[in-house]
């Protein structure tokens, strides 16, 4: 079986740094893995990716050693199970409140008997090696998405599920389902007090801990915090910001550094 770097990481006690791929590219998820990420989720919830767009960006990122995760349409085993067969080393599940729903997203994603994940590693078993089959149970790595209040009050029992790796905030939606403005700063108070909540029941269930940030410096604070994975921005984001900024900086005459290489 193909090695889970992600795991070597943690089990080294550091910090995984994810990407986040929305554009449907294969292109574009062949130049991010080539940037030094540990890791590139493809998100096939939001964003603009569906599955036949995924495949080929997942053939992209394995030209590299960077791990290859895919965010789930929703938290059901059809979607799951056609993106860990097509060759994601993990899932990140959206919009997990219970234990119920940890549950069956994990089952999902594990073999018989530790869950109903149907066998046809169609892409998988090639990428994976030829044990696949019998090592996907440890390798794959699933993180449960902790975004809602409902999710925050019930974190300790969501994360009592056997075979659940992670957990994954993310900001947005939880900043929304505790009523406050969507992207504002982590250190809010209320979204702040539930964060440190998932990262303690991280701790205290073993469980590693994973947000999406918008800056390097939340990054490296939620680094410092405890949290194991950490993802930054996304492509959309990353060509928008550069964009923008090489443009204004243009426009007031502002001279910036040569990059290296050619213009292409």
């Amino acid at each position: 079986m193909r090695e889970n770097t992600i795991r070597n990481i943690w089990h080294s006690g550091g910090a995984v740094i994810n990407g986040w791929l929305t554009i449907p590219s294969p292109w574009s998820a062949e130049l991010m893995a080539h940037q030094g990420w540990d890791s590139l989720t493809i998100d096939t919830q939001h964003g603009l990716i569906g599955y036949d767009a995924a495949l080929p960006m997942l053939q992209a990122i394995s030209t590299t050693p960077v791990m290859p995760l895919a965010r789930a349409p929703w938290n059901e085993p059809v979607g799951i199970m056609k993106l860990l067969d097509a060759g994601a080393m993990g899932i990140i599940c959206p919009m997990v409140n219970s234990v119920k729903e940890a549950q069956a997203f994990v089952g999902a994603c594990r073999y018989a008997p530790l869950g109903y994940r149907s066998a046809g590693p169609t892409r998988a078993g090639l990428y994976g090696g030829s044990n696949y089959l019998q090592e996907a149970n440890t390798s794959v790595i699933t993180f449960a998405m902790i975004e809602t209040a409902q999710a925050v009050k019930n974190v300790d029992d969501i994360l009592s599920t056997p075979g659940l790796d992670a957990t994954y905030v993310g900001p947005t939606d939880l900043a929304i389902s505790l009523g406050l403005r969507p992207g504002g700063p982590l250190d809010e108070p209320r979204l702040d007090e539930a964060i440190q909540k998932i990262v303690k029941s991280c701790k205290q269930h073993g469980i590693i801990a994973g947000i999406h940030t918008s800056s390097t410096s939340d990054a490296i604070r939620c680094m410092e915090r405890g949290f194991q994975f950490v993802t930054l921005l996304s492509d959309t984001r990353f060509l928008a910001d550069a964009s923008s900024a090489a443009v204004r900086a243009i426009r007031a005459g502002h001279v910036t550094p040569s990059a290296a290489g050619t213009p292409y």
